[in-house]
Parts: structure tokens; sequence; C-alpha cells
């Protein structure tokens, strides 16, 4: 990092060659800097469906390189060029021993937070995102959860053991229960698969974003989070199958990529400290669809910040 030259756009590297980094930046080496970090989470132990997430992070970050390829749209600049972003790899741990994860996946992310790095993680299931907060959590405090998905993922666990139950959809009953969020700044979006008990979440479903529209939509988030510190967590499965069918949990009448696209356009100044973008299951994914789905939100997501900047 610091000799900061990631290959540029327009470069006369193949995108079919291109490093299996995110957009091609470069490793991120221990102990340097970067403004933004990815850091791949291969995990799917916690699907309660369809196994295959933990292959999300390698294919996104495949999908990743013909986006930098050009001038990024439409905002016409390479955000490389305005921001020092780097690839941290996948979080290390050994899936026999399942007990041992949550820690490591949260000291991953910690080993970045301390070093003012915003993470931007890929999953991996949903279940991720709950060790990936916890870190975010011990520098900001509770945050505002700015979440798109199909499903509110807030459903009781199944006891109220000491241990974390890995399941992808309790985690954020157990992050509310654990004090990590701020559950009336909080919005769930896109949601179309019920839970009896909202945890006191805001939830706009997904027949009100095709009723409202996009911009309406994110003026209500917007409203919500206030100028709250947020994190942004976007499960795949909240596009409709047409648009990403290589995920595990597949839910009908979902919304388009371009009405996400818009939300989070309208979004664009929340003052984020985090995000990821989780479920991507390549073995039910078609054409690549879906990891370039993936690829291409977190992509925008980093042009959004190198615009502020």
């Amino acid at each position: 990092m610091t000799e900061y030259r990631p290959p540029g756009m327009l470069s006369s590297m193949p995108t079919y060659v291109a490093p299996s980094t995110f957009i091609r930046c470069p490793r991120l080496e221990p102990e340097e800097g970067a403004d933004i970090a990815i850091l791949g989470v291969p995990l799917d132990l916690a699907t309660t469906f369809r196994p295959g997430a933990r292959m999300g992070p390698s294919a996104v970050r495949h999908a990743s390189a013909q986006l930098a390829e050009l001038k990024a749209y439409p905002w016409g600049f390479d955000p490389k060029e305005r921001l020092r972003i780097a690839d941290a790899g996948d979080v290390a741990f050994d899936h026999g021993r399942p007990h041992t994860i949550p820690a490591l996946v949260e000291l991953a992310a910690a080993e970045l937070v301390k070093r003012d790095i915003f993470v931007l993680g890929i999953g991996g299931d949903h279940w991720v995102t709950y060790p990936l907060l916890k870190a975010q959590v011990a520098k900001h405090g509770p945050l505002a959860l700015v979440h798109f998905d199909a499903h509110p993922d807030t459903w009781m666990e199944s006891g109220e053991q000491d241990a974390i139950e890995m399941n992808h959809g309790t985690m954020f009953y157990r992050a509310v229960k654990d004090g990590l969020i701020v559950p009336e700044r909080s919005v769930q979006t896109g949601i179309r698969t019920w839970v009896d008990d909202t945890m006191g979440l805001t939830v706009l479903n997904a027949r009100q974003v095709h009723a409202e529209g996009p911009q309406a939509i994110a003026e209500r988030i917007r409203g919500i989070v206030g100028g709250h510190k947020a994190y942004l967590t976007i499960d795949i499965d909240v596009l409709d199958p047409a648009f990403a069918p290589g995920t595990g949990t597949p839910v009908a009448g979902g919304l388009t990529f371009a009405q996400l696209q818009a939300i989070l356009d309208g979004i664009g100044d929340l003052p984020l400290v985090a995000m990821d973008v989780v479920e991507v299951s390549p073995p039910f994914d078609h054409a690549e669809v879906t990891a370039l789905a993936g690829a291409t939100i977190a992509f925008e997501q980093i042009c959004r910040m190198a615009a502020r900047r």
C-alpha cells in the first residue's frame, strides 16, 4: 500500500486474467493502511435451506473484474484514484470447529477497525453479519441497522443459551437482545416473509417498495436512521429470484436490481461505518448473474463513498 498502484481502468490487462481481488485492488498487507478493505467470510454453516454461500466471496471477486475495466457509471471516475481500496482476503477458520468461528470473524474485522479502515464484508451466509457488526459496535457503540432482505432474520433463537446460535434467521434477534443495534433507528426493506415480533425495527416490505417507489422508500429510511451511525447489510435475496437466482432461500415478489440501486442512491449520504453483501450462492446461480449483482452492489457503494470524497 506504500506504493499504491492498483491496475487502473482501461488497463491493458484483460478482465479474464485479472487478479483474484475485488475490482483488481491490491492485497492488504498486515499493518498497512487503506480507506476501504474487502473482507471475505466464506461460511455457510448457518444456512437453513440451500448451502453454497461459502463460495460467495470468490464468485463476487471474479464478477467484479469487469467492473474495473471502465470508469464507473454514472460517476465517470475510477474509485481507486480517490480512495485507497485493498482486499484483505478471507477470514481463516476451521469449519470443523464451529464454536471457534464467531470470535475469529469478529477478530478479523476488529483488526481492520482499529486501523480506521471501512470494512466491506462479502459473505457467506447472513449470520456472518453478527460478528462483523460486533466488531463495529466495540468502537462506535450501538448502531442503526439498514437491512435489505427477503427475511427479517429476527426469529427467536431456539433457546436462550450462552453460546451464540449460528442461524442466519436469528442473528438480528440476538443483536437486539445484546444491544448491538438501536431498534427505533433501524429499518428492514424488501421483507416478504412473516415474523410475529419485529423486535422494534421498522419493516418496509417488498409490496410497499413496489407501491411507493424507490425515492419514497429512500426518504423513509433516511428519516428513520436520521444522523445515527449505521451498518448497511444487503442480503442478495432482497432481489427477486429473476434477478438473483443464486441464493440459499429465494422468495418470489422481490425487488428489481434497478429498484435496489435507486434506493441505495437515495440513502447514499447516510453515516455508514461498515457494510456487507451476503448470501450469494454460486452453485444455484445462472450465468453468474447473482455474483454480478453482489459485486455491483459493493462496487457502487464504494463509488458513492468516493463521490463524497
